[in-house]
């Protein structure tokens, strides 16, 4: 069956993009399990807005953190194997979170197992299989993979809310555990790791271009290769030296402050303070999902075409000002929360595929998985101080007003400093080699 599939019209890339798109929306299912799970366990154990946001901003930061080490381990074992593993860990870990009964097993099992378990399969994967499996195409393979975030969102979000409103948040808790178990033998049957694992060439590679894994790599990139601890370490002590390889750590930091973060952490909670019921907020999250499906496949598109410095100044710029505009909007009834859904779902994501572009063109496609996995991980260290900051914020000021306030100036912020991308005199990213490694370069 599979022989067939690799012979079909078909490009077995768009297998791959489809079996990657499932995973991660599966791993989308799981992440957005945090903001209906808030008020239940405020509710049921007395824990405040710190407690259970701390255990969201564990699990956000080693998201993120888990990912440069995890792309060099996918690098050395595989994206099959690595995911497969992920998904059954992810599936376990999920499920015994039904039995939590203190703090510190949230923090266990949802900020350390489940933030490990996501991580190993995170912003590497869109990056790694676009460049892989693609020469034509790569940002609209972004965008649709960057995409399973609002599908997920859009699926998960409004089913498990209402689950926890009819039957409680360990239902909820196991439907997303079920949903990793299935995709797992799914991953292990249809991805494979390379074109040339199965005697393709990326799509839209010419016919005379050799099956090589080092193909469409400029001569001048270098990759390492050896023990995937090492060569992570050493992708980012070479990155910190670099001032785009800062811009862009810096930004998407604040990109995901602004988004998972702050907005998908603290949006049903801060809703439900304003009379907004829990499954009719979680309709909003999942309604910013739609437009985001839209705005990130459209700017994957765009990331093509255009460039992405400026992209991503008018993404960083709106979404600054919808996040300032959003406190206001409760007051203005329906009208104002629909114009902050559409303006703000549309740029949801949209970041993404041109720091996707920026990275594989700065630092060569072939260093691309490592190094997008540490820009990433900047993401998710973003993601983590929203979270607790803004749960913080609330214990002690009792509303979020000066949270989104402070998200609307970063991402201001942010907008300036992506048109700094690409002037740096010194930003030719070629990692050192390692005593215990090879260099390969394309010939």
């Amino acid at each position: 069956m599979l022989t067939n599939l690799t012979r079909g019209r078909i490009h077995y890339g768009w297998i791959v993009v489809a079996i990657s798109f499932v995973t991660m929306l599966a791993a989308a299912g799981i992440r957005s399990v945090p903001g209906v799970l808030i008020l239940p366990l405020e509710s049921e154990f007395g824990w405040t807005r710190a407690v259970v946001s701390l255990a969201v901003s564990i699990n956000l930061l080693l998201f993120g953190l888990c990912g440069p080490f995890a792309a060099a381990v996918m690098e050395k074992f595989g994206m099959r194997q690595m995911m497969t593993i992920a998904l059954l860990v992810l599936a376990g870990a999920v499920a015994l979170t039904t039995q939590i009964h203190n703090a510190w097993q949230l923090y266990l099992l949802w900020g350390v197992v489940v933030g490990l378990g996501t991580g190993a399969m995170a912003g590497w994967v869109a990056a790694t299989v676009s460049n892989r499996w693609f020469v034509e195409r790569r940002g609209l393979v972004v965008g649709l993979l960057t995409a399973s975030n609002a599908t997920g969102q859009l699926i998960f979000l409004p089913m498990l809310a209402g689950v926890v409103e009819k039957y409680g948040w360990r239902p909820a808790v196991l439907i997303v555990a079920g949903v990793a178990l299935v995709v797992g033998p799914l991953v292990a049957f249809f991805m494979r790791n390379r074109p040339e694992d199965i005697g393709l060439r990326p799509y839209g590679a010419p016919e005379q271009d050799p099956l090589s894994h080092t193909s469409g790599q400029p001569k001048r990139a270098m990759h390492m290769t050896g023990n995937p601890f090492r060569v992570a370490l050493m992708t980012l002590v070479h990155g910190v030296q670099s001032r785009d390889f800062l811009l862009l750590c810096g930004s998407f930091f604040i990109c995901c402050a602004t988004t998972t973060g702050l907005v998908g952490t603290h949006l049903i909670p801060m809703s439900h303070e304003h009379g907004i019921p829990e499954v009719t907020a979680a309709n909003m999250l999942a309604l910013i999902g739609i437009f985001d499906l839209f705005g990130t496949m459209a700017s994957g598109w765009l990331s093509d075409r255009y460039d992405n410095r400026w992209l991503l100044f008018w993404y960083y710029g709106l979404r600054g000002l919808s996040l300032i505009f959003l406190p206001y909007a409760y007051g203005t009834g329906l009208f104002g929360l629909g114009l902050f859904v559409v303006f703000y779902g549309l740029d949801w994501v949209a970041t993404v595929p041109p720091t996707v572009r920026l990275a594989a063109d700065l630092f060569g496609k072939r260093n691309v998985g490592t190094v997008y996995a540490w820009i990433f991980a900047a993401h998710q260290l973003g993601a983590a101080t929203a979270a607790f900051g803004a749960g913080a914020l609330r214990t002690w000021l009792g509303d979020y007003q000066v949270s989104f306030m402070l998200a609307g100036g970063l991402a201001l912020l942010a907008a300036g400093m992506v048109l700094r991308i690409g002037h740096d005199p010194h930003g030719d990213f070629l990692p050192v080699q390692p005593a215990d490694t090879a260099i390969s370069a394309a010939d």
